[in-house]
């Protein structure tokens, strides 16, 4: 069971069996730590529930740093920056600053984060959660500081229940697909990215629910196209095999990715993205797409964020806002 009183470096320089010149190198990010050490050292500060507090001498207790912290997993990612301008714009509103950093969807790199962000004294957090989380961070997490996840839920590891904004996923690919089979597709093929994410994983059920409502088609599924490269090469591949008539683009650079695709070969079938982009209308057909309103997915998880910190929030829910279908020639 833990103290009441905030657990100290000695503590856990104690719990792991180091000295505490080694905890302080840890968690000042040193890399030169044997990784027995390492290993050692963060397992006492999970089980401590330490946060090392770069900040305290500066901020005198119950006065707020009026820092915001956001985590996103990818910054090149042009759905990222729209969320990130979002929230920014709110803090700005209400006199708040943002710290904004990525985690690359890497798990050990988003729990470092989100330990910094909590020693530089942030009043609170909005989070993308990684793609695999290692431990259950966010159940830690929302010990020290408000917090609000954003484009994903929880993972399994969690014991806790947070504020979350989420798209309606599932049901816009539903009717992205929909749409490619009424205009007379048969063979449409589901395009994305790692499987281990959330909105992968709900995009691909709806399609498989499109797929299920017509009756008699067979689901074609590549995942683990990341990056415009890997979704050109699939889609290649496919125009190659002859095997499809319709490409379903689970997210932006898979639509990219097809597009480049369709170029190469001087050929090109039905398409829908999920996500719209700024180079989807100047092709042509312009590019179908499920366009999700990021900018107030942005707004809405800042605004549940501010209110955690003032107090005025109520039990955590899920805010699952809509999504719509722009049919612009290429779903044909």
């Amino acid at each position: 069971m833990r103290s009441s009183r905030p657990p100290t470096m000695n503590d856990v320089a104690a719990a792991a069996g180091v000295g505490l010149k080694t905890v302080s190198r840890y968690v000042n990010g040193a890399t030169n730590i044997h990784p027995d050490l390492s290993e050692r050292i963060g397992a006492a500060i999970e089980a401590l529930g330490y946060r090392h507090n770069l900040a305290a001498a500066s901020i005198r207790p119950g006065r707020s740093s009026k820092v915001v912290g956001l985590i996103i997993s990818d910054l090149a990612n042009p759905y990222y920056s729209v969320l990130a301008r979002s929230v920014e714009r709110v803090c700005t509103e209400h006199g708040y600053l943002l710290m904004s950093a990525s985690s690359e969807e890497d798990a050990h790199r988003h729990r470092l984060l989100v330990d910094r962000l909590i020693a530089q004294r942030v009043d609170g957090l909005v989070v993308v959660p990684p793609r695999h989380a290692t431990t259950p961070w966010a159940t830690t997490t929302a010990e020290h500081v408000p917090m609000v996840l954003v484009d994903r839920p929880t993972g399994p590891l969690e014991s806790v229940e947070l504020h979350t904004v989420l798209a309606d996923n599932a049901g816009g690919a539903a009717r992205a697909t929909t749409a490619m089979l009424e205009a007379g597709a048969r063979n449409v093929a589901f395009l994305g990215d790692s499987l281990e994410l959330y909105t992968m994983q709900e995009r691909l059920a709806g399609y498989h629910r499109a797929l299920g409502e017509r009756g008699g088609l067979e689901p074609i599924v590549s995942a683990g196209a990341h990056t415009v490269e890997d979704a050109a090469g699939v889609v290649a591949g496919f125009l190659a095999e002859g095997r499809i008539d319709g490409v379903f683009a689970a997210n932006n650079r898979a639509a990219i990715g097809a597009v480049q695709a369709f170029a190469e070969a001087d050929r090109r079938i039905p398409l829908v993205g999920f996500d719209d982009f700024e180079a989807a209308s100047l092709v042509r057909p312009a590019v179908s797409v499920v366009a999700q309103d990021v900018a107030l997915m942005g707004r809405v998880a800042a605004e549940t964020l501010l209110s955690l910190i003032a107090g005025e929030a109520g039990a955590p829910i899920t805010h699952t806002l809509d999504t719509r279908l722009e049919l612009r020639g290429s779903e044909r």
